[in-house]
């Protein structure tokens, strides 16, 4: 199969990567379904990649539809070990305006609903997730974005991300609430990814594109569905640019990564005594261990 180092995972109006080339559609299959749509491998600042339409590219999945375990795992299955997630955020805070860009490094889990492991079924693992986000990879995409002084963006380099159920918004009293807590902005996708991606000992960051701010603000309802739309559209191109900028970094220095070895102690399941139709569900997780 064909392989890329470096995975991205396209939100809410990012369904397509327009300067990658040499481009090849790839169905994995995993044991855990079939991604969100076919992963879409090509060259970017000369790099071998991988971008999926997180849901879908014809935006056919809500949040807690997401086939997270089999869009984590095809990215393993790929030899991905940088994993760049950009996703469409309401914003928590003031400062943190409409089109600026946002590379959190916390997440609060507020899902309901979602499989956030791989493990179960015969095997045992419990990851160190204090920090969720790989620091130094967040730190290239950071630095990336830095360096474009995109026209009318802000980049906020930490933060911490709200993780949602969804669909639907929040309520005014749930808003205020995650403000209270300190929290930056709010999403639906991007935690399950963070943990998976973690267990799949694949480096994670965010690059959270804010759209608007949360039903917070008191000019919220000045705010339309047609603003936030186009935002999600200027958002799409600024993110396309922070993204290969981002790739063109990682392929010259490729950052160290706690996350390449966080299996290392984290399975206390004897593997020996693990199923054979286990280990060959986790082969691609669990290949260097066995």
């Amino acid at each position: 199969m064909a392989q890329a180092q470096i995975g991205i995972i396209g939100g809410s109006g990012l369904y397509k990567m327009d300067a990658l080339k040499d481009v090849e559609e790839v169905r994995v299959d995993t044991p855990f379904g079939s991604p969100s749509d076919a992963l879409i491998l090509g060259t970017l600042e000369g790099t071998r990649v991988a971008f999926l339409a997180r849901h879908g590219r014809n935006h056919t999945l809500l949040p807690s539809e997401l086939p997270f375990r089999a869009n984590i795992y095809a990215m393993k299955s790929l030899g991905v070990e940088y994993l760049i997630s950009a996703s469409a955020v309401g914003s928590l805070k003031e400062e943190a305006k409409p089109l600026d860009m946002v590379v959190p490094d916390q997440f609060i889990d507020r899902t309901k609903n979602r499989i956030s492991t791989f493990f179960g079924s015969g095997i045992v693992a419990h990851i160190a997730f204090g920090d969720p986000v790989c620091k130094n990879l967040a730190g290239v995409v950071a630095d990336a974005v830095a360096s474009l002084e995109l026209p009318d963006v802000t980049l906020h380099r930490g933060g911490t991300y709200v993780c949602m159920e969804g669909p639907a918004f929040s309520t005014k009293a749930e808003s205020n609430l995650y403000r209270s807590w300190g929290a930056t902005i709010i999403g639906m996708t991007n935690l399950p990814e963070a943990k998976l991606a973690r267990e799949a000992e694949i480096a994670y960051a965010t690059l959270a594109l804010v759209t608007d701010y949360d039903c917070w603000h008191p000019d919220h309802d000045s705010v339309t569905v047609e603003m936030v739309i186009a935002n999600l559209q200027r958002n799409a191109v600024n993110a396309q640019k922070a993204i290969q900028e981002t790739v063109g970094r990682i392929s010259q220095n490729p950052p160290a990564s706690d996350a390449h070895s966080a299996l290392k102690y984290a399975i206390l399941t004897p593997l020996d005594k693990v199923s054979a139709a286990t280990k060959e569900k986790m082969g691609v997780l669990l290949k260097k261990y066995l």
